[in-house]
């Protein structure tokens, strides 16, 4: 037990010495610029939650084939770096700490959304169940191209590239998305990689992407200011693993080598116990892992510090709390009730229920 461990207790993240242990988890917002540039729209976003111990920006997309949805931001332009670099600058000011989400959507895309309406790519040629919101409204998925090897390896060099250009706005670090059915997440789990190859068939081959994109990520940025954000119980965009406690245990297993800043696990998915495979105790993955270990999924104030004085997490990520509550650390430390969260506006539109939720007083 750590019960002398808050939320409000600093905390060695990598070089840098963070106030709180209160991560703001990345939240698509749809709310990007022409080009996929962040607009001043996002910088004062990203400025208002400035007191986060870490903010974790909304995923931004590695190459412009990345794409998923609508609106994101991406950083592989020139025009994308500059916006960003004005978000870094407005956090710094205010004396935050920021990283990067690199985000590549796979399969989870649409044709109308991207480069000459090419099919999204994937592992393998399954297509997932459901539809996507594109420009032109919902629209089924489509037969994703399975990737060949030559274009997985310059997928990797898209991470590089798009690694060194966070380096270069200004970002404290960076966040590979592994989570949520994107596309590292769809080589990993069986249900989506059902490859023969050096990139399937086996765990340490469907895991073989997600640890060559974090060695290239590292490579740029040094492992200690590098996290990763992995969902082992997450059904959501169509996914399951046979078995997925053998899966995740690997792949945390393995990325220990690379001295990451945190590893960074999402608990969605817990509340529907089989519906991405067979459940499993996470807390197994807290015992493998080596490092900071950030958790997340629907915590309040004291289940969060309950988590941190169990040793069960050394960091708790919020997502929908931080969205509606610019200064959400100084209203748990003075007991302030929260604002309520607006869901219609969520995803894309302008300010309203993006930068005009009030803080206190």
């Amino acid at each position: 037990m750590t019960a002398n461990i808050t939320l409000f207790s600093p905390i060695q993240l990598g070089p840098y010495t963070l106030p709180n242990r209160m991560a703001m988890a990345p939240m698509t917002r749809n709310r990007a610029g022409e080009g996929n540039a962040p607009q001043p729209l996002n910088v004062e976003y990203y400025a208002q939650r400035a007191s986060a111990g870490l903010i974790i920006t909304e995923g931004a997309q590695i190459a412009a084939d990345a794409v998923g949805y609508p609106a994101p931001p991406g950083i592989h332009s020139v025009t994308q770096g500059e916006g960003w670099k004005r978000v870094t600058d407005a956090v710094h000011t205010r004396g935050g700490h920021i990283f990067l989400q690199l985000w590549h959507c796979g399969r989870i895309s649409h044709p109308s959304l991207l480069p000459g309406g090419k099919p999204p790519v994937a592992p393998s040629a399954i297509k997932p169940g459901g539809q996507v919101y594109t420009y032109q409204g919902m629209q089924d998925y489509v037969i994703p191209h399975a990737l060949t090897i030559p274009e997985i390896t310059a997928i990797i060099g898209q991470y590089r590239e798009a690694a060194e250009n966070a380096l270069a706005a200004g970002f404290d670090g960076v966040e590979i998305h592994g989570a949520n059915g994107y596309l590292l997440d769809q080589f990993l789990r069986d249900g989506s990689n059902q490859r023969d190859d050096a990139y399937g068939d086996t765990v340490s081959k469907r895991a073989r992407l997600m640890l060559e994109v974090t060695d290239a990520v590292c490579k740029m940025w040094g492992g200690n200011r590098v996290g990763i954000r992995l969902s082992p119980l997450q059904p959501f965009n169509d996914m399951r693993d046979s078995q997925p406690e053998e899966t995740f245990s690997h792949v945390v297993r393995e990325l220990n080598r690379f001295g990451l800043a945190y590893l960074h696990i999402t608990e969605m998915g817990a509340e529907k116990p089989g519906a991405a495979g067979p459940a499993f105790d996470l807390g197994k993955l807290r015992k493998i892992w080596k490092g900071v270990y950030m958790t997340n999924s629907g915590y309040d104030l004291a289940r969060a510090n309950a988590a941190l004085a169990a040793n069960a997490a050394d960091m708790v990520s919020f997502g929908v709390p931080f969205l509606a509550n610019p200064d959400l650390p100084a209203r748990f430390a003075k007991g302030v009730p929260l604002n309520a969260p607006d869901q219609a506006t969520f995803y894309g539109g302008n300010g309203k229920g993006y930068t005009d939720y009030p803080a206190m007083g």
